[in-house]
């Protein structure tokens, strides 16, 4: 399973490489009009995952950092988080 969420992040981290170059440097007509739609539309569902998954972010050593991973990893970044423990648990549940 490691070995999946790295091949993911690395792949993820190529497309946004395509992305910025396509930016500077654009590619053949149909071509950079779609990298360009895909990129908006990734950054759109990584930005929908990070409102999702705030709350799990929220209390780690770093969140800022981790939701800056999330908005470029989305998923990929999520799944290699550790599941939060039974007493961080309590401690969300007793707010109400």
């Amino acid at each position: 399973m490691k070995l999946l969420l790295r091949l993911g992040k690395l792949l993820a981290m190529l497309f946004w490489v395509v992305v910025l170059v396509n930016l500077f440097k654009p590619l053949t007509n149909p071509f950079h009009l779609l990298v360009n739609l895909v990129g908006i539309l990734l950054l759109l569902t990584h930005l929908l995952e990070l409102v999702l998954f705030n709350a799990s972010v929220k209390h780690r050593a770093h969140p800022w950092r981790d939701r800056l991973l999330i908005l470029l990893l989305g998923m990929f970044h999520i799944k290699s988080l550790p599941a939060p423990t039974a007493d961080q648990d309590n401690k969300d549940g007793n707010h109400a």
